[in-house]
């Protein structure tokens, strides 16, 4: 049972600093050796010490960050959930996601404030509307719920869209997918942290991987800033750094980095109570539980690890959001950040075995890291379990790159806008 707490007693632990709280994780020193090593302190790498316990039952099992808990892609994200993709290996990666995301919370015992409200994906031509009819019969047919709406039905689902005869972005109709959503990005993370800690993984914050071991050919554990630590298999699931921790490995990853602009409104009063984007111009944005707009789009194409904004980004991207939504003129914007997302050539995620022997890749998730973190999880805890794929796993193997069989999700993933 969740535990509750009387207004009384949070008012309580307000006056005296909030010291009675007890931790919801350990924050141990890294012992010397473990069964397995995950490499990332965010949703994929907490979510794959969760499943390695719970699918698999190793428990000697240490996830290391350099920074703090949940401080990269997890926090800097704009949280929305969905699997309206065209490929049959995509839909059933993030459909797979989405499914462990509907009951993710009663799992943990943790509120993740999911919220099925709903993705809106508006076409704005004849030629667009083509190819969303395309994607809704790939979705039905790849067994996820999509639907193909009407002008008139868009504009049930968010009255406020631009109805000007002269929008230069004019609503043809849109793929409506019902069962996506949004969810709390911090709440994923620290609901997983829990649950991990619960089964006995340590959780070792502020180490920094500068190396790997390397013994007979074969990744044997890692150098940090906190000592040796040895492992009978290690996962990597570091998002926009994966390139850097790949050449400390000896190898070179098909990444590149980029930063992925975002910001958030002022609260207003309820206004838009599902998530919106735009084909024209890859702008998307949603409502937030505190009234706030929270808007995303926009790749700034300068390769970089940068987790700020940029202005010329940050206008294309308010532009966009005015087009579809004209009201908005006025809103005040409190904060912008950006996230390091890793692109791949085909807008793909790269999960398998990495060209050195031990080590497992979960990384290359461009835009799509948050709404994956389950099915990443998963899917590299089965990889480092079992040494092998599980089935979604293997369309998104390393290979596909030498055998020719790619996954070209850049329309769906969004990066190609």
């Amino acid at each position: 049972m969740t535990r509750r707490y009387s207004a009384w007693t949070l008012a309580k632990e307000g006056l005296r600093g909030h010291g009675g709280w007890q931790p919801a994780w350990r924050s141990p020193a890294p012992k010397p050796s473990y069964d397995a090593i995950v490499i990332g302190g965010g949703g994929h790498g907490l979510a794959t010490a969760y499943y390695l316990a719970k699918n698999h039952g190793i428990r000697n099992v240490a996830v290391i960050e350099k920074a703090w808990l949940g401080g990269g892609n997890t926090g800097r994200n704009t949280t929305t959930i969905r699997s309206n993709y065209f490929y049959p290996e995509s839909v059933a990666l993030y459909d797979f996601a989405l499914t462990l995301y509907e009951s993710l919370g009663r799992e943990l015992n943790y509120n993740i404030m999911f919220s099925q409200r709903g993705v809106l994906t508006v076409a704005h031509s004849e030629g667009e509307m083509e190819i969303a009819a395309r994607t809704v019969n790939a979705m039905q047919i790849n067994g996820t719920d999509a639907e193909l709406l009407t002008p008139a039905q868009a504009f049930d689902k968010a009255p406020l869209l631009n109805r000007s005869p002269g929008a230069r972005y004019p609503v043809f109709g849109a793929v409506w997918q019902g069962r996506a959503g949004v969810a709390r990005h911090d709440a994923v993370a620290w609901g997983y942290a829990r649950a991990a800690d619960g089964f006995g993984v340590d959780i070792v914050q502020d180490c920094e991987v500068t190396d790997f071991l390397v013994e007979n050919g074969r990744c044997t554990g890692v150098e940090t800033t906190r000592g040796t630590i040895r492992a009978g298999t290690v996962g990597l699931a570091v998002a926009g750094h994966s390139s850097v921790l790949a050449a400390k490995a000896g190898f070179r990853l098909p990444i590149q980095s980029y930063s992925l602009q975002a910001m958030v409104s002022e609260p207003v009063k309820p206004c838009l109570d599902t998530v919106v984007l735009y084909m024209g111009t890859g702008t998307y944005l949603f409502q937030s539980d505190k009234g706030e707009i929270v808007v995303g789009g926009g790749l700034d194409r300068v390769p970089s690890y940068a987790q700020r904004g940029n202005p010329p980004m940050q206008r294309t991207v308010l532009s966009g959001m005015l087009e579809m939504f004209p009201s908005f003129g006025q809103l005040k914007m409190l904060r912008q950040w950006a996230g390091n997302v890793d692109v791949v050539p085909d807008s793909s995620p790269l999960i398998g075995p990495s060209p050195l022997p031990g080590l497992y890749l979960n990384c290359g998730w461009g835009t799509g890291g948050f709404k994956s973190i389950p099915a990443g999880g998963w899917l590299l805890a089965h990889l480092m379990a079992t040494g092998s794929h599980h089935a979604i796993s293997r369309p998104f193997d390393l290979d596909r790159f030498a055998t020719g069989r790619l996954v070209d999700e850049a329309a769906g993933s969004g990066i190609a806008h």
